[in-house]
C-alpha cells in the first residue's frame, strides 16, 4: 500500500515575528531530519518590516518616529527578496516543504504558490497576474501578494504574504521589495469591504492540497 501524503497545518492566529521565525526554524530542522511531514504555517504578524539577505537597507524610508508611532520592528532574515511589510490583516504562509521528495525545483515551488494565490483571487473575481522580473502576484500595477523564500537542505523556509485586510498605509515606510513606481493593494481595497480571514485560510489550505497533491490535511 502506498504511503499517504499528509499536509500538517500550524495556524496560531496572530504571532510575533520572532516567535514565528523560531518556529519555522524548528519545523525546518525536523523536516530536514524527516521526523515530521510537510508543514504549512498560516498566521498573521504584528507590524514588522523584514529585509531579505540581499536587501538594501535604504529601501526602509520610514523615519524613527514613523517606526515608533506604528510599533514596527525590523528583522534581517535569510530569505530571498528585499524589504516587505507584515501586519494584522495580512495572511502569511510558510510552507516547510521538502521539495526533493516532491520532485520539484525551487522555481516550481514558487510557481505553484503563485498559481494558488491567483486561483484564490479568481474566486473573488479578482484578476491577478505574474509580472516577469517582478516577483509576487499583481493586480494591474499593484502588488497583492509578496513571495520570498529560501531552500536549505532541500526544505523551504519563508513563503508568501497575501494582503487581505492589510493596513496599506504602513507600506509607506518602505519601498516594497525595492521596486519603484509600483503600488500595493489588498482584497479589502479591491472588494471595498473587509474579508473573512478564516474563510480565506480554509480556501488556501484546500488549494495547497490540490496543487501539491496531498492526500489529507491535519491541523496541529
Amino acid at each position: 500500500m502506498q504511503k499517504q501524503k499528509l499536509l500538517k497545518i500550524f495556524s496560531p492566529g496572530l504571532m510575533e515575528y520572532k516567535l514565528a521565525w523560531n518556529k519555522q526554524l524548528f519545523f525546518h530542522s525536523q523536516r530536514v531530519a524527516k521526523t515530521i511531514f510537510d508543514t504549512l504555517m498560516l498566521l498573521e504578524h504584528p507590524n514588522v518590516y523584514t529585509l531579505g539577505r540581499h536587501g538594501d537597507n535604504s529601501n526602509i524610508i520610514g523615519d524613527e518616529n514613523f517606526l515608533k508611532r506604528h510599533q514596527i520592528e525590523i528583522y534581517n532574515i535569510e530569505r530571498g527578496g528585499d524589504v516587505t511589510f507584515h501586519g494584522p490583516g495580512q495572511l502569511v504562509g510558510y510552507p516547510i516543504f521538502n521539495i526533493k521528495e516532491m520532485g520539484i525545483r525551487p522555481k516550481e515551488l514558487v510557481e505553484k504558490i503563485e498559481a494558488i494565490i491567483i486561483e484564490l483571487l479568481l474566486d473573488y473575481n479578482i484578476e491577478a497576474k505574474i509580472i516577469e522580473k517582478f516577483p509576487g502576484v499583481w493586480v494591474e500595477n499593484e502588488k497583492i501578494a509578496a513571495i520570498g523564500m529560501r531552500i536549505i537542505d532541500h526544505v523551504a523556509l519563508h513563503g508568501f504574504a497575501l494582503n487581505v485586510n492589510t493596513d496599506l498605509a504602513l507600506f509607506d515606510g518602505i519601498i516594497p521589495c525595492g521596486i519603484q513606481n509600483k503600488g500595493v493593494t489588498s482584497m479589502q481595497k479591491i472588494l471595498r469591504k473587509k474579508q473573512n480571514m478564516a474563510i480565506i485560510k480554509t480556501q488556501i489550505i484546500k488549494l495547497f492540497r490540490k496543487h501539491f497533491k496531498f492526500d489529507n490535511v491535519e491541523i496541529i
